[in-house]
């Protein structure tokens, strides 16, 4: 029995060896790559093994005035020990977020290190810096990695990778085609999925500074997952009249105007989960018509994500639709397990964390928001919920908001602009609002004064439990 035991304990200990993988990625080689911040230095290892060096690149952040912050990212299974070294000035207080994930930190000096023991993506912030902060993206290992030779894969190995000769710095990816990104790679260059279905882009590498990240149009069955996205010049992923997208494991940074994250514009049966975005406009945009897309946006689930808005809003739902007809219906939108860590926005008509902006004629009903963490934001609103008519943007005032659920929200922080449910006029209402166990500053909010929320006019059916 004793012998049985011993076996037992030596391959249990070798199957646990196993399961701790790392995988880190080489840096870009190539002239035309200089993309890296020496603010910190970065390392990660196998528990008590060997560390290892990871390229701390450069990611621009935050238009109203752009800084270069820092991102690395490596995959891992099992646990795994990260090294960071403030490498500027002296470290007074360090914090990791999302809180959420309660990350302490041992400090020593100007070094900090932590245990991972599940994929995450991380800020660490030094004496309250978050516009030079460390972008930390620790991702599970690789299940599906595509042979190179397959003819139905456009494989990118490690290095700097662009179009020779395409005109405006464009991949288009047929039907039936896996486009793969590898670790360690650079494509600078928009990926076009145009009247396609059952495409696949994938991979660990980067998309660095394209006019667009993806662009999914008239499409069905599209995957968009693992990959990096860094500083595009509009949207990260622009989806428009398609049907079945799935996004996952997503990261993106932005700093220029209209560099929304993920836009989609008359989509249905969409997935979004464990996304990173932070971006200087909307993080992620649901709207029915605009341009050359039309019809109505139903039936996503936002999940499992971290929202970061420079500027704009972290969710916005609603804007823009047909006026041409009796309008479109935005409907059944869960999002769920969010963690929104910033929102600055000082413009009255783009405020709200969470927001529902109804114009165009659309009708919007069934949206629940549940377990949504809100840090403390710079300028903004917590809730910003409208039927409007916006000159700016609109052609005709929205329909109706109906049943809203909010379950499960907290917020804290010391912003004090409040939030805001209102109709446009009696024929053009919102109805039906639920807060359930809304927590502001740990403190139970059971009515809307508490709440800091202004009720409008043509706003009715309000309710906290």
């Amino acid at each position: 029995m004793k012998k049985f035991f011993s076996t037992f304990v030596f391959v249990l200990n070798a199957f646990l060896i196993e399961a701790q993988e790392l995988i880190t990625y080489p840096a870009p080689q190539g002239v035309l790559y200089t993309q890296h911040n020496d603010d910190y230095t970065v390392k990660v290892r196998k528990p008590g093994g060997e560390w290892q060096d990871l390229f701390e690149y450069i990611v621009r952040v935050d238009m109203d005035k752009v800084q270069d912050a820092s991102m690395v990212y490596f995959d891992f299974s099992g646990k795994v020990e990260v090294y960071v070294r403030k490498n500027n000035g002296t470290l007074q207080s360090v914090r990791v977020r999302p809180l959420s994930k309660g990350i302490q930190p041992v400090v020593s000096g100007n070094v900090i290190t932590f245990v991972l023991d599940k994929p995450s993506k991380l800020s660490v912030e030094f004496n309250g810096d978050k516009l030079h902060n460390l972008h930390l993206f620790a991702s599970e290992i690789e299940k599906d990695r595509p042979d190179p030779k397959d003819p139905n894969v456009m494989y990118f190995g490690p290095g700097v990778h662009a179009p020779k000769d395409s005109p405006g710095d464009v991949y288009r990816v047929p039907s039936g085609k896996t486009v793969y990104i590898a670790g360690g790679a650079v494509v600078r260059a928009k990926f076009v999925c145009d009247r396609v279905e059952n495409v696949r882009i994938i991979g660990r590498g980067i998309l660095d500074q394209p006019q667009r990240g993806v662009e999914v149009t008239h499409s069905k069955n599209v995957l968009i997952d693992g990959i990096i996205v860094v500083n595009p010049k509009h949207y990260t992923v622009y989806g428009g009249a398609s049907q079945n997208l799935t996004i996952r494991n997503l990261k993106s940074f932005s700093a220029n105007g209209w560099s929304d994250g993920i836009d989609l514009m008359s989509c249905s049966d969409v997935v979004i989960d464990d996304v990173f975005m932070r971006n200087s406009d909307d993080c992620i945009a649901i709207y029915a018509h605009r341009w050359d897309f039309y019809g109505n946006a139903r039936n996503y689930s936002i999940t499992n994500s971290t929202l970061w808005a420079d500027i704009a809003h972290p969710t916005n739902i609603g804007l823009h639709g047909n006026t041409n007809t009796e309008g479109d219906t935005i409907e059944n939108i869960t999002f769920k397990n969010i963690d929104i860590l910033e929102q600055d926005e000082d413009d009255p008509d783009y405020e709200g964390c969470m927001a529902i902006s109804g114009g165009d004629l659309n009708l919007i009903r069934n949206i629940r928001y549940e377990n949504i963490r809100v840090d403390d934001f710079e300028e903004g609103q917590l809730v910003n919920i409208r039927v409007l008519y916006n000159k700016k943007y609109n052609t005709g005032p929205g329909r109706n908001i109906s049943n809203i659920y909010f379950k499960n929200i907290t917020y804290t922080g010391n912003n004090s602009a409040g939030s805001f449910i209102g109709g446009l006029d009696a024929a053009h209402s919102v109805k039906g609002l639920t807060f359930e166990n809304l927590y502001i500053n740990g403190k139970k909010i059971l009515n809307h004064k508490d709440a800091n929320i202004k009720i409008g006019d043509f706003a009715e059916g309000i309710q906290f439990k």
